[in-house]
């Protein structure tokens, strides 16, 4: 995948090849667009990383969210930080966060599939984005509410199936989850809190260590990671662009627009599941579809989605974190399914 990535960088940069390699909306979306924005997100994070994790923050958060998380999500309390650095930044910085947490054993494997398809959030101003791209800028609040509900909801229900229920709940070197990591209950949460984040403070990093790890992580996640996105992305986008291929998968979902009383149903079925190659492409389609309603559904479902595969989606297949293709594609159908009908309670309720 890095070499057919290389290969399209190669073949749009220089205008050398087949026009599915050498066409803007393939090889030059994903050069021109995402990789750059995915090099400042994840550059960005890379830097911000170490201090995030090597000075107490997640020590701290983790011991006050433990019991809410725990309960609600049956996930640990530092989860929080990688839903927020989702929320304030973007997916993939949550996702390359998780993922050098499981690596580093706070995360069991089943924990780091969990966070990475429910937690990594979209953040409000790539919503905004979105909801205004496609015409419904006044909207936002309750469009973001509905994100808000639907990732709830969401979130409670998928690790529950399969395939993140069948994932072993052991850490990167083999060994079970022992329960050693959860607070007592009657227990108070903030010395706790304060002591462990005190004690992680006074083993964090020199200067010089920091700068090298910093360093390390920003070359790390270009050299490695940013040419795997050039190439599942535009192997996406080709598929997307040049095949029938999510029409074909898009006509059972028609009939199930029609149920819900949506207009232009065969005009955004596709678009329930073109979303798995990239988050944008529903919104650079769909606004050409005249009904608010279904403008406004398709724009909640893309959004909520969460795993598209030009972004999210490779690095998580890169990463250490044991989900593969088939299940990373069974977790996105299964957020579309539980998306779909809430979003369109909320449109009818709203238009």
């Amino acid at each position: 995948m890095r070499l057919f990535g290389a290969i399209a960088a190669t073949a749009y940069i220089f205008q050398i090849g087949p026009e599915f390699l050498t066409g803007v909306a393939t090889s030059g979306t994903t050069l021109g667009n995402l990789i750059p924005i995915t090099m400042t997100y994840l550059g960005i994070g890379a830097i911000f990383l170490p201090l995030l994790v090597d000075f107490g923050l997640m020590e701290f958060i983790g011991v006050m969210m433990s019991r809410i998380f725990y309960r609600v999500f049956g996930l640990p309390g530092r989860s929080a930080i990688d839903a927020m650095a989702s929320w304030m930044g973007s997916g993939p910085v949550g996702v390359f966060i998780t993922s050098q947490q499981f690596e580093r054993g706070f995360y069991t494997a089943r924990e780091a599939a969990v966070i990475c398809t429910n937690f990594s959030v979209v953040s409000v101003s790539f919503s905004l984005v979105v909801i205004e791209y496609i015409g419904l800028g006044h909207l936002f609040v309750p469009y973001y509410f509905s994100i808000i509900v639907i990732g709830f909801v969401a979130a409670l229900v998928t690790p529950r199936l399969p395939p993140l229920k069948h994932i072993p709940d052991n850490f990167i070197d083999g060994t079970a989850d022992d329960d050693s990591r959860s607070v007592k209950p009657g227990v108070r949460l903030l010395p706790i809190a304060i002591n462990q984040a005190l004690e992680r403070a006074s083993n964090a990093p020199s200067p010089t260590e920091l700068l090298q790890r910093i360093g390390r992580n920003v070359s790390e996640i270009w050299l490695s990671l940013i040419p795997v996105v050039m190439g599942l992305g535009t192997t996406a986008l080709i598929l997307a662009e040049y095949t029938p291929v999510f029409d074909w998968l898009g006509a059972p979902v028609a009939p199930i627009l029609n149920l819900f009383q949506l207009d232009e149903a065969q005009t955004a079925a596709p678009l329930m599941l073109v979303g798995f190659t990239d988050m944008y492409l529903p919104a650079l389609v769909g606004v050409n579809i005249s009904s608010e309603l279904t403008r406004f559904v398709v724009a909640t479902v893309s959004v909520t989605q969460l795993i598209y595969m030009s972004e999210v989606g490779a690095l998580i297949i890169k990463s250490k974190i044991p989900l593969g293709f088939f299940d990373i594609a069974q977790i996105f159908l299964l957020r579309t399914l539980i998306s779909l009908p809430i979003a369109v309670l909320i449109g009818h309720l709203l238009l």
